[in-house]
């Protein structure tokens, strides 16, 4: 199980079962899950992805993985895992529409990269992000991101890859 992590505005914590509907609400909206993975998934398979948390990642301690919460609500998900990629550890995490556009994307985003540094002695933070998605690209810029390469993917469509040293 992950550890806690609190910020001014947020509260990381491990799911519970009962997380489950908004994780699918969440993982089910577009707007969200088309910058996802893949992108957009069955229900099923979004629901299938939730019990995989409990049953792999928290039960093998395979990496963190947190539910964000603003007010005791669910709002994002979030995540820091090594990955061959960028060979090294990624940052991954969403938000729900409704949190957007207040700051708290770049909140969520320094508490992994912090969580990262500090607590797992990482020397770089990296995250890949679709090069389409210009709002996580300026947020990462912002906060100390640089972009390192591209990655063609299998559509044709290009992934790039951010990197932050610790500092």
């Amino acid at each position: 199980m992950p550890p806690t992590l609190r910020t001014p505005r947020l509260l990381l914590d491990a799911y519970t079962p009962e997380d489950e509907e908004a994780f699918v609400a969440l993982f089910q909206d577009t707007r969200v899950s088309r910058w996802m993975g893949d992108g957009p998934a069955a229900e099923a398979d979004d629901r299938a992805l939730f019990g995989r948390i409990f049953t792999k990642v928290y039960a093998q301690d395979l990496f963190d993985v947190w539910a964000v919460r603003r007010g005791g609500r669910l709002v994002g998900h979030a995540e820091i895992k090594r990955t061959d990629t960028v060979d090294g550890h990624e940052i991954v995490y969403a938000l729900a529409p409704n949190a957007w556009g207040s700051g708290l994307g770049t909140e969520l985003a320094e508490a992994l990269v912090g969580y990262g540094f500090d607590t797992l002695g990482l020397t770089e933070v990296h995250a890949t992000v679709a090069a389409r998605n210009e709002a996580s690209l300026r947020l990462l810029g912002r906060i100390g991101f640089a972009h390192v390469r591209d990655v063609e993917e299998d559509d044709g469509s290009l992934t790039r890859v951010l990197t932050r040293p610790a500092r």
